[in-house]
């Protein structure tokens, strides 16, 4: 009834998916893909797209903790098959090694609790996709870089001459007392 009172009757995914501030699987799914390509720009046009039907942040980082555990599952579990998605679960597998998707959940499931402590959840829930996409796991002797921003965001302030710093002072020798002998009787 509320759908319905919402929509004008013209009842239609988009629609419920706005009234109640859902995301359609097909955008997690999108999410994942820019995310296993490093797309920092693609990622944040995702958000921006989604920010459309106003969701509810912690619900769509519970989205991706639960994709992120069937990706997992797809790429450990011999076997396991997961019911019709629209996320390529695939791709994402040979994509991504299973530390990647075990730190990303890790992420994700914080990202969730902690939206409580930012300044607004989106800015919340983009540095948390930001996270994902600046942390990856290192492995003996590779050294790996964060991807690089194609264009700059926000340009910096004008860097500031820092006030010199006091010279450290080493505090002074603790001086022994003398010690005083009392004549033997």
């Amino acid at each position: 009834d509320q759908a319905i009172a919402y929509t004008g009757g013209k009842l239609t995914a988009d629609s419920v998916n706005a009234m109640l501030g859902t995301v359609d699987n097909a955008q997690v799914g999108g999410l994942l893909d820019a995310l296993s390509l490093g797309d920092a720009a693609g990622l944040m046009a995702k958000v921006e797209e989604m920010s459309v039907y106003s969701p509810d942040f912690a619900h769509v980082l519970e989205d991706l903790a639960i994709a992120l555990h069937q990706l997992q599952c797809t790429q450990l579990v011999p076997g396991f098959e997961v019911e019709s998605s629209s996320v390529d679960f695939a791709t994402l597998a040979s994509r991504l090694g299973a530390e990647q998707v075990q730190l990303w959940y890790q992420m994700a499931v914080n990202g969730r609790r902690d939206l409580a402590y930012a300044p607004s959840p989106r800015a919340g829930f983009e540095m948390s996709l930001l996270r994902m996409l600046a942390f990856r796991p290192v492995t003996d002797g590779e050294t790996v870089a964060a991807p690089a921003a194609t264009k700059p965001v926000i340009k910096s302030a004008p860097t500031q001459t820092a006030a010199p710093v006091a010279p450290v002072m080493k505090p002074a020798p603790l001086e022994t007392p003398a010690v005083i002998q009392s004549p033997v009787i």
